[in-house]
């Protein structure tokens, strides 16, 4: 009995798992163009020039890999700490609200890096060791071919999306810009 309830019990994990392998097992959740790239120091945000750059995006679940275009060697991989959503505000000063997401971590050779990524955007920003720079890299989610992308359709009107790398973490009264 147990022998043929143990299939069906492993696809309903599957299922309700939202598809997500084991750990270990990496599915393509998208690609993502980069758009623009931005040096924040102090008050001030100098954009830093930038081709466009397609980002191929894997998770199982536990890590996120980013990969740059088809090189699958050049990678940086991400812990997934937050997965119940990221927010974003869709007119400047407007409500946040809550969409599907995720929030990741990556820390090497005293750069630390946050990832937020949703189907329509990734967000990579970089906070070197010893150093009062900050750097924003925002990409946008691309359908069909990888060759010719185009952004992905919204739903609804463009939206702002809120992120901690606009907030100016020596002034605790500040707001997201």
């Amino acid at each position: 009995m147990m022998k043929r309830a143990l299939p069906f019990l492993l696809a309903c994990l599957w299922c309700f798992s939202g598809g997500i392998g084991i750990a270990g097992e990496f599915r393509h959740v998208g690609d993502y163009l980069v758009k623009s790239r931005m040096k924040l120091t102090g008050d001030k945000a100098t954009p830093i020039a930038i081709k466009p750059m397609l980002l191929r995006v894997y998770t199982d679940g536990v890590e996120i890999r980013v990969t740059a275009e088809d090189d699958p060697d050049a990678r940086s991989t991400f812990e997934i700490y937050r997965s119940d959503g990221i927010g974003r505000q869709r007119t400047p000063g407007g409500a946040l609200e809550v969409i599907p997401g995720v929030q990741a971590l990556s820390q090497s050779s005293g750069l630390v890096r946050h990832l937020r990524l949703s189907r329509e955007t990734l967000t990579i920003t970089s906070f070197p060791g010893v150093s009062d720079q900050t750097i924003v890299t925002t990409a946008v989610g691309v359908e069909g071919n990888p060759e010719n992308p185009s952004p992905k359709k919204q739903a609804q009107q463009p939206s702002h999306e809120s992120s901690t790398a606009t907030v100016e973490p020596s002034r605790p009264d500040s707001a997201p810009r």
